[in-house]
């Protein structure tokens, strides 16, 4: 009885070693720009976020101050808002640019949402991951006296 070998030949293997090639070489780019569209995807949700969770402790802030019970938590130039049980730190009516202002506000954590948080003024988000960090971030100055906070998405090259 003879015993046959079976395997893959030389060539076999040369031809299946290209095709990978050419699949990586064309994969590669396209996944690196799908990380870059997420990168961006999260800096906008992000802002969106501290846009919202500004705007609803500004509308708590003034049911605080127009309430006809004593003591107010929130002031016209300082204090706290509750929201959801979280006391949100204010300046002029808005969350102050603190951890325990916005950030308190929109639940936005750096150990869990990959971001890098850089104390004020003003409070800088940065996206982990980004080509340029400077260019993939959202900013927030706290609001100055009668006026509004300055929030600015930068995503130009996440």
């Amino acid at each position: 009885m003879k015993k046959s070998i079976q395997g893959f030949t030389l060539i076999e293997l040369i031809i299946v070693i290209s095709i990978v090639g050419i699949l990586a070489a064309v994969a590669l780019p396209r996944y690196i720009s799908a990380q870059k569209e997420a990168r961006t995807a999260k800096a906008q949700a992000i802002y969106g976020g501290v846009r919202a969770a500004s705007g609803l402790a500004k509308a708590r802030c003034e049911l605080d101050l127009a309430a006809l019970t004593p003591g107010p938590t929130c002031t016209t130039v300082a204090g706290t808002a509750n929201m959801d049980g979280t006391a949100v730190d204010m300046v002029n009516r808005y969350p102050a640019a603190t951890v325990t202002g916005i950030l308190a506000a929109a639940q936005i954590d750096s150990a869990n949402d990959g971001v890098t948080i850089t104390a004020g003024p003003p409070l800088l988000i940065t996206i982990n991951g980004a080509a340029t960090a400077a260019n993939c971030r959202i900013t927030y100055t706290a609001a100055p006296a009668n006026g509004s906070p300055s929030i600015v998405l930068d995503s130009s090259d996440c």
